[in-house]
């Protein structure tokens, strides 16, 4: 009995472990932070007409998910912006 027990307070402790790992943990940066970052990048940056375009429509995407609270794929979106820009 004291086996059957201990075994399902395992596969409890077990189950518990992986929905932990499963939830996805919030982005270090809210996405206004990044998003203000993003902004003092583009204000400097030089780039080509097709990379001014590439950049706004994330941005715009990035501004939608961030009204969505969704500062995950927002800051992804920021980020890709970035890594366009450079920075």
């Amino acid at each position: 009995m004291k086996t059957i027990v201990a075994a399902a307070v395992l596969n409890g402790v077990a189950a518990l472990g992986f929905l932990a790992l499963s939830i996805p943990a919030h982005s270090a940066v809210p996405c206004e932070e990044m998003l203000k970052d993003m902004r003092a990048a583009k204000a400097g940056a030089k780039l080509s007409d097709a990379d001014v375009q590439k950049v706004n429509d994330l941005e715009t995407k990035a501004v939608e998910r961030c009204n969505a609270d969704d500062d995950t794929r927002s800051d992804k979106f920021l980020a890709e912006a970035m890594k366009i820009m450079g920075k």
